[in-house]
C-alpha cells in the first residue's frame, strides 16, 4: 500500500473453460470465449475470443483454433498467458494508460485443482503484470456472487456448472466443509449432441452447431411446460458426404444428455450424503442454488430437484454469479481473507 497504491489497478477474473470474464471498476469490461487463434507458420496468436470463436471449424492448415483451459484448467500455458494478456490490454481504462500498470488480481479456480495447476494459474497472472494475485474457488465465488452470507454458521449448497467442471460445494463459516468437482459440464453436453446426430440422424455436426443446439432447444428433461420449438439442423450427411438438414426436437436433445445428467445428480447425491447432519438440516431449508451457464438448460432445476427433494434455484444471470462473486471479493479484500488462497507475493 501506500505511495504507489495509485498506480495498481483492481481486475477480477473469471477464467472458464468456455468464456473468460473480467471485472474492472464493478463492471464486466470483458465476456469472450476462452478461445485463441493461432498462425501455425509464424506461431503468432491471431485473435482471441469472439473473433477466434468465429473462425472455429472453419479454419485452413495454417491456422489452429486452440482453447487453452481444459476441464477449468490451464492445458496450453503459452496460449492462455497470451490471451489473459490479450484480454486485460482490451479493458478500455487500462487502454488510455500511458503504462502497463501493475494489477491486483483476483481469480477463481474450480476446487478440484492441484497444487501444480494452481501455479501454473498464478504464474501466468504474474507474468501479465499481476503484483498481488489471489485465487478463490468457484463455488465460494458462485456463493458470493448469488448473495449468500458465507460467513455464517449455515449450510448452503452450491452447485456450479461451467463448461468443464461442475463444481458441488457445501459452504459454511467461510469455508467449504465437503465438495465434489466432475468434469461433466457444458462441454460434454456439446459433445453429447455432436454424438448423437451422428448415431442418429448420420449427420456430422460441428461444436458451433451443436452449442447452438444446447443453447435453442437444451433440455434436461422431456416433461418441460413450455417446450421450444423444433430446431433446423444442418451438417453433414456421413452416408453420402453431401449437406443436409434434418429437424430435431428438444425431446431428442434430452435423450441425448440424459447419461451426463445423470453423473451430476449423482455427484450432488454423492455431497449430500457426506454433509454433517446439522448441514444437511440447514440445507433442507435453504435448498440448493445454481450457478454457472450449464444451470441455464431447461429443466435441470425440476429434475435435481425431484432427485433431491429439496428446493433448487436458478442464480439471476447464472452466467455471470461466478465473476460478480470474485469481484465481490476483490472489494473485501479484508473481510473474505480467510476464502483466498495465496496472500501477496
Amino acid at each position: 500500500m501506500g505511495f504507489f497504491d495509485f498506480l495498481t489497478e483492481e481486475i477480477a477474473i473469471d477464467l472458464g473453460t468456455a468464456n473468460t470474464l473480467i471485472i474492472h471498476n464493478d463492471k464486466v469490461v470483458v465476456d469472450s470465449p476462452s478461445i485463441v487463434a493461432r498462425d501455425r507458420m509464424s506461431n503468432k496468436i491471431i485473435a482471441v475470443g469472439q473473433e477466434a470463436a468465429r473462425m472455429q471449424g472453419k479454419t485452413h492448415e495454417n491456422i489452429k483454433t486452440i482453447r487453452p483451459l481444459k476441464d477449468g484448467v490451464i492445458a496450453d500455458f503459452d496460449a492462455s498467458e497470451k490471451m489473459i494478456s490479450l484480454f486485460i490490454k482490451n479493458i478500455p481504462a487500462l487502454k488510455k494508460k500511458l503504462f502497463p500498470p501493475s494489477l491486483r488480481m483476483v481469480i477463481c479456480i474450480p476446487s478440484g485443482i492441484t497444487e501444480v495447476e494452481m501455479r501454473a494459474v498464478k504464474e501466468s497472472a504474474e507474468r501479465v503484470n499481476g503484483k498481488e494475485v489471489y485465487l478463490i474457488h468457484e463455488p465460494m465465488a458462485a456463493a458470493i456472487g448469488i448473495g449468500v452470507d458465507i460467513m455464517q454458521p449455515k449450510g448452503n449448497m452450491i452447485v456450479d456448472i461451467g463448461g468443464g467442471t461442475t463444481e458441488i460445494a457445501v459452504i459454511a463459516l467461510g469455508g467449504i466443509v465437503c465438495d465434489k468437482s466432475v468434469k461433466v459440464a457444458g462441454d460434454v453436453f456439446t459433445n453429447d449432441i455432436v454424438y448423437y446426430m451422428r448415431t442418429q440422424h448420420n449427420l456430422y455436426v460441428g461444436e458451433r452447431t451443436a452449442e447452438k443446439i444446447k443453447i435453442q432447444i437444451g433440455a434436461a428433461t422431456e416433461d418441460l411446460e413450455v417446450p421450444p420449438e423444433e430446431m433446423s439442423v444442418q451438417g453433414r450427411d456421413l452416408l453420402t458426404g453431401k449437406p443436409k438438414q434434418v429437424q430435431i426436437s428438444y425431446r431428442e436433445v434430452a435423450k441425448a444428455l440424459d447419461k451426463s445428467i445423470l453423473r451430476i445428480e449423482d455427484a450432488v447425491m454423492e455431497t449430500l450424503s457426506q454433509t454433517p447432519p446439522e448441514l444437511a438440516a440447514d440445507i433442507y431449508n435453504t435448498g440448493i442454488y445454481l450457478a454457472g451457464g450449464g444451470s441455464m438448460l431447461r429443466g435441470l432445476d425440476k429434475r435435481l430437484s425431484q432427485k433431491t427433494d429439496l428446493p433448487v434455484y436458478i442464480a439471476e444471470d447464472p452466467l455471470r454469479a461466478v465473476v460478480r462473486g470474485t469481484g465481490i471479493t476483490l472489494k473485501n479484500l479484508n473481510k473474505f481473507k480467510s476464502v483466498l488462497i495465496g496472500k501477496k507475493n
